[in-house]
Order: C-alpha cells, then structure tokens, then sequence
C-alpha cells in the first residue's frame, strides 16, 4: 500500500536547506541509509509516514478516502485497512488516480510544512519511495538511490514482511526498473551486501558531500576546485550526469530558457577532459541572464559574481553570466548566454563539428596533453587561453563543414 501514496511534493524555490532526495526499490533497505543519515543529524522527513498521519482516524483525508471506496477499507478499529485498499486500488488505474487526488495534495502540504520548520543550515533528507516514478529528482539538490540485487530484495520482503514471493515480485515490477533510477542518481548506493559496508558509504557521503554543499549553498560558495587541468578518460556517463543537472535548471528557468544544452569536452564522446561538465543557457538578453545565475542558486549553482566575456569567431565581445557548482561531488559550469551572441551557436557547432570527426578529437585530445603536462598554471583560465589557437582553426572548419552539410 505504501507505494501508491508517497509522492509529496517539494515546495518551489526553498534554498535555505540542503535537499536530499532518497529512494530505492521496495525491499532495498532505505530505512538503513535514512537512520544513518539521521544519526548524522539530517532532518529526516518520512513520505510513508506523512501518508499515515494524513489518514489517521478523524481526519479528513480518511474520510474523502471512505467516502470514494467505501467503508470495507475500515478496519474493526477506525483505522485504514491498507491492505484491503491496496488490494481495490493496485491493478486499478482509474482507482489508484483516484486514491492519488485525494492523498497526494495533502502529503504535499505537510511535507512543506516540514520543510519550513527546518533550521537554515539543516541538511534535510526527504524519503521518497515513488521519487523517480513521479519524476521528482530535479526538486532535489543531490538524490540518493538505494539498491540491491532483486533476489535479495524479494528474501527480504519474504522474511521480514511476510509478503508471497509472486507478491514481492510483482511490486518490484510495478515500480521503477534500475535504469530509470540510475538515470535520476546522483548517488547509487548498493545495500546488497553487509550492512557496515554500505554505512562506510553513507559516513563518507556525509563527511565528503552533504556538509560541505550545505555549507556552500548557504554562502553561496562555489566548490574548491584544482588550478591545474587535470584530464581524464572520457566517461560515458558524463552525458546522463549532464541530462540530470540540466532537469533541474529547467525546473528553475522554464519557459526563460531558449535552450539548454550540454556542451564542452565532456559532451563529446571519447574526448579526455578534465571531469567538469560544461552546460549552456540561452535567454534573451544579459539581464535575464543575470537573474538566472542568481536563481540557479534552488539548484545547487552559485553565480561567479566576476564579469565574464567571450570573444567570437569575429572578434566580437559578448557578456555572459556564469554559475558554478555548490556541490564538492559534481564539477559543473553553467554559461548563460544572451540570445544575440554568437557565442552559444559556436559552443554547439564547435561540439558538433568534433562529434562528426574523430581524428580532430584525437588532435585536440594531444593538445589537451601537451599543456597539462608542460605547463604549471595558477588559473585556469590561462590553460583555457592557450587552447584558443586550436580551437580558433577548428571553429573555421566547423563553419565550412556547417555549409557543406546544412548544420544549424
């Protein structure tokens, strides 16, 4: 029963917290990482248990519940009988949606509710069970995901649930499939093995991440980085990583953004790159820009309060505005380009152009190399300068290949 009402929704534009999405399949073992994390001293906030109190007797919630399905979901004492729900509503989509209308606003409410009660400097853990099936995790500053493999899942809901292993199947099968939720992980965290094993994960998690985030999204600090470019083998998950931090502007500009795009090396397949993604934004012009860098801050981007400008192809300056990672785990840099420049359109033909011809990723990987290894820099904006010879002559490539092949 409790998979089919614990969807509260998160509250727009509430940064005086860290929020931290966790989730995992049924039978994982999320109470294991949520306890931890409360040890730690997170503000735990429960969607199972909201999804109780909402229905506790005498109150409203029970009594739209009653008066939709009838009184066979009482239990002798007053109570919800969930399992008797469970069983009208769970092979039944019209039902189920029913369900959902009625519970769904009010676990919504209380969980703004909690959220507000928070202290600002608090790192709150919102346990969401349904977070990726309702496609939640761009609400979120970093999401958690618990797993295990699916036959220890189904031992555990048999041994500690009572639950018939058909039944424990079939749950598994209704919810999430492992894809979809490493698609919405910042974290995967694996619970499948021994359980000092995957609290070793969680004290790192806590000591390395969450607390410094939250100290640097209530400064409105950027993350430390290294002055050195120091490049790595390209990652094949750098795309779904960018896909996921590119949700979550999109929740903050909406309709603002033209656009928004992965760009860089590391939306180029097989090119060594320092683990940074680089994301653009296209709005109108250089004010919108500007209050974006700020906004970006609900998800986990501080605006570099410096001027920025880049210089096109032409020789043209453009102003930008950038807004940089809070986050010590994930490296990223977000370019807010005003829709008249000419600079957004480079950084795509740019990326485009490298895409379509390996040898000049293989070319331009080398240089990468050379400079990192011959040169000792102390910004990294000078390793950015001297990369612009290259990058120059590709640009004058890419504007013929955009010709002969119709790019725009």
């Amino acid at each position: 029963m409790a998979v089919l009402v614990n969807d509260g929704a998160v509250p727009a534009k509430m940064v005086a917290m860290l929020r931290v999405g966790l989730t995992g399949g049924i039978g994982a073992g999320k109470s294991t990482i949520a306890n931890r994390l409360a040890e730690h001293g997170a503000v735990l906030i429960d969607s199972d248990q909201i999804a109780r109190e909402v229905v506790e007797p005498g109150s409203a919630g029970l009594a739209e519940v009653v008066d939709a399905f009838g009184g066979e979901v009482l239990a002798a004492d007053g109570t919800l009988d969930r399992p008797a729900l469970g069983r009208l509503v769970f092979a039944d989509d019209a039902a189920r949606t029913r369900l959902n209308g009625i519970l769904h606003p009010r676990i919504g409410a209380r969980t703004a509710e909690l959220m507000a009660e928070a202290a600002p400097d608090a790192i709150v853990v919102h346990d969401v069970p349904l977070l990726v099936e309702n496609g939640m995790w761009a609400n979120y500053h970093v999401v958690l995901v618990v797993d295990a493999p699916e036959q220890t899942r189904i031992d555990r809901l048999v041994s500690s649930r009572g639950m018939p292993e058909e039944d424990a199947r079939a749950r598994i099968r209704a919810q999430a499939t492992e894809e979809q939720r490493r698609r919405a992980a910042d974290v995967w965290l694996n619970n499948g093995s021994t359980r000092d094993l995957v609290l070793a994960e969680v004290d790192a998690l806590w000591a390395d991440r969450l607390v410094g985030f939250e100290g640097n999204l209530r400064l409105r600090r950027a993350a430390a980085r290294d002055s050195q470019p120091m490049l790595c083998t390209s990652d094949p998950n750098w795309p779904t990583q960018a896909a996921r931090q590119i949700d979550r502007i999109n929740v903050v500009a909406g309709e603002r953004a033209h656009r928004v795009d992965h760009i860089g090396s590391t939306a180029v397949p097989g090119l060594a790159a320092k683990d940074v993604l680089d994301l653009q934004v296209v709005v109108s012009d250089l004010a919108a820009a500007n209050r974006l860098a700020d906004e970006l801050i609900d998800v986990g981007l501080v605006r570099n309060s410096e001027g920025f400008t880049d210089t096109a192809q032409d020789g043209t300056e453009w102003d930008k505005a950038l807004a940089v990672n809070a986050d010590p785990g994930r490296a990223v840099n977000c370019h807010i380009r005003p829709a008249d420049s000419p600079a957004w359109r480079e950084a795509l033909l740019l990326r485009d152009w490298l895409r379509e011809h390996p040898e000049q990723v293989t070319a331009y990987a080398d240089i990468k190399r050379q400079l990192a290894e011959r040169n000792r820099y102390t910004r990294m904006d000078d390793y950015a300068t001297d990369k612009t010879p290259f990058l120059r002559a590709a640009l004058r490539r890419a504007e013929d290949w955009a010709k002969e092949t119709g790019w725009r």
